[in-house]
């Protein structure tokens, strides 16, 4: 049988964290860079599979990877696209100087990481949606 690919959870957890706390240090100190750090990242892991939070947080596994609830890699992938848009439209929109548009997408992306920590994926749900859609509208065209 084959095997989906998937990623642990303790490493999707980090790079949830790393969103939510990039964003509120961003807020605290106003250094917009920071915001940075998760964006790489995560564009890194949609353009090459290789996510460096990722890959640092697996250094501290106690158990092997599988042992760990798996998460989907398409979900997650699809999440980190999300996030990736909500970063950089914060990050663009501080230097442009337009703080509420700023706001706006780090609050949604810092909000949707923070409700993915308490376990439930906003990302996934429109995931979800979306396949839906996508089956009731090709079940009418058969």
């Amino acid at each position: 049988m084959e095997q989906v690919p998937s990623i642990p959870r303790p490493l999707v957890r980090t790079n949830q964290w790393t969103i939510f706390l990039s964003v509120v240090i961003t807020w605290i100190t106003g250094n917009l860079w920071i915001l940075t750090i998760p964006l790489i990242a995560n564009l890194m892991g949609i353009l090459f599979n290789f996510n460096p939070i990722m890959k640092v947080a697996r250094v501290f596994f106690i158990k092997e990877g599988k042992k760990y609830i798996p998460e989907d890699v398409t979900q997650q992938k699809f999440n980190a696209c999300i996030a990736i848009f909500c970063l950089i439209g914060g990050l663009i929109s501080f230097l442009a100087g337009w703080t509420i548009a700023g706001y706006v997408f780090t609050i949604m992306v810092a909000i949707a990481s923070f409700i993915a920590i308490l376990d439930f994926c906003v990302g996934c749900y429109i995931f979800f949606q979306i396949k839906q859609f996508q089956y009731r509208r090709s079940f009418k065209k058969s």
